[in-house]
């Protein structure tokens, strides 16, 4: 609030009072809009727009046995190599199941013979992460491989998990905890959640680390934009440039930053650190709709726009009814009963009228668009492939 006051007999003029007036308005305009451009800017940091060359998860998978499971195992006669990797870590821990001659004379393998409904066939997989040093937990996946029921309760046997390489890089044992449940009795059954799978907390020891060369020995590093635009990718690399001074940051493609960074070691933790807490804000993305044809879910961004266009859309179903008719003969006719089966085949087809989509700026606007007209998921993808080829949708089709 601007105060005009007056001493004595001294005035102010009311020219005075008006260019008071004015500055303080200017002044609150241009606070307003600076928190309101500070507002929609929403710079994200370095760290979640690229990824460094050299910095990734490496996966590990394994094979192995589930053991005290209360009745819930494989069952051996359908999976044999169940008892055949049974026998096998029996036999290098000395203990070995020797063949027996049957009552016939005909020779029978014990192995064929073991009906062991307490273990099951499992693949192990894991996620190992970069700089990962030898003594370090890691969390795996347990999954049955056969027709096991559940693994709940069970205890994963000492495990390998190798790489892409063949080499061994972690061992996973340890008990299994499943987030599913379920009971049966009777020939009834009530099941909720996946009971075939589970994961064991910190159930594997690193036993192999995997190099991850950040940075050259000149000091050179390579960045990857995670997601590909040379607007983003420009302003990344001004940030840079703007920290560390002019030619630190190169853009090789839309993608792909090239970064000068020191020589030493012990430094180069603390410059990434600093390239990764820059704010950076992120252009704009372009206008996508995601179509998943599996469960007809629609996905699109607040850059999708929609002109003007006239839609028609009709569904068509097609009903088959059979039913069972009986030919009964007369009495004393000789005939026989027939069973026939009379199919009845009924075409329907709704009226499709024209329906105007008015034109949409904005994503609230395109989203009451489409509802208007009323379709089904399933319809209202066959409506958008049709709008895009039209012309009428402005954004990218994806089908997943």
């Amino acid at each position: 609030m601007v105060k005009i006051r007056f001493h004595g007999r001294r005035r102010s003029s009311f020219k005075d009072a008006l260019v008071a007036l004015g500055a303080a308005v200017s002044l609150v305009f241009a606070c307003g809009v600076l928190l309101a451009y500070s507002g929609s800017a929403r710079a994200e940091r370095v760290k979640d727009l690229v990824s460094f060359q050299g910095v990734r998860d490496n996966p590990l998978i394994g094979y192995g046995l589930v053991v005290g499971l209360d009745g819930t195992g494989d069952q051996t006669t359908q999976a044999p190599f169940t008892t055949q990797t049974l026998a096998n870590m029996l036999a290098n821990l000395g203990i070995s199941i020797n063949n027996t001659s049957g009552a016939n004379g005909g020779g029978s393998s014990a192995l064929t013979n073991m009906q062991l409904k307490n273990v099951a066939a499992v693949m192990v997989t894991a996620t190992l992460p970069p700089f990962a040093r030898p003594g370090e937990a890691i969390d795996v996946t347990v999954s049955s491989l056969a027709n096991a029921k559940s693994l709940r309760g069970g205890t994963l046997l000492l495990t390998p998990l190798k790489g892409a390489d063949g080499q061994v890089y972690a061992l996973a044992q340890g008990n299994v905890a499943v987030g599913g449940a379920g009971a049966s009795a009777n020939g009834s059954r009530v099941q909720v959640n996946q009971l075939a799978a589970g994961r064991v907390a910190a159930g594997a020891i690193v036993e192999r680390s995997v190099p991850a060369p950040v940075a050259q020995a000149t000091g050179l590093l390579q960045m990857a934009v995670n997601d590909m635009d040379y607007d983003t990718t420009q302003r990344i690399v001004a940030a840079i440039n703007n920290m560390f001074g002019a030619g630190t940051a190169t853009p090789l493609d839309g993608r792909t930053i090239q970064v000068h960074g020191p020589t030493d070691p012990g430094q180069q933790v603390g410059f990434i650190a600093q390239i990764q807490d820059l704010d950076v804000r992120p252009a704009q993305p372009a206008a996508k709709v995601i179509l998943n044809a599996r469960t007809g879910s629609i996905v699109m961004n607040q850059m999708v726009t929609l002109q003007s266009c006239a839609v028609a859309h009709g569904n068509l179903s097609v009903v088959v009814n059979t039913q069972t008719v009986v030919s009964q003969p007369g009495a004393f006719s000789n005939g026989n009963t027939v069973a026939a089966r009379q199919s009845q085949i009924q075409l329907k087809q709704d009226n499709g009228s024209l329906k105007l989509v008015t034109a949409g700026a904005n994503l609230a606007d395109v989203v009451k668009a489409l509802n208007a007209l009323g379709a089904t998921p399933a319809d209202l993808m066959s409506i958008l492939q049709a709008m895009k080829a039209a012309g009428a949708l402005r954004a990218d089709l994806e089908i997943i």
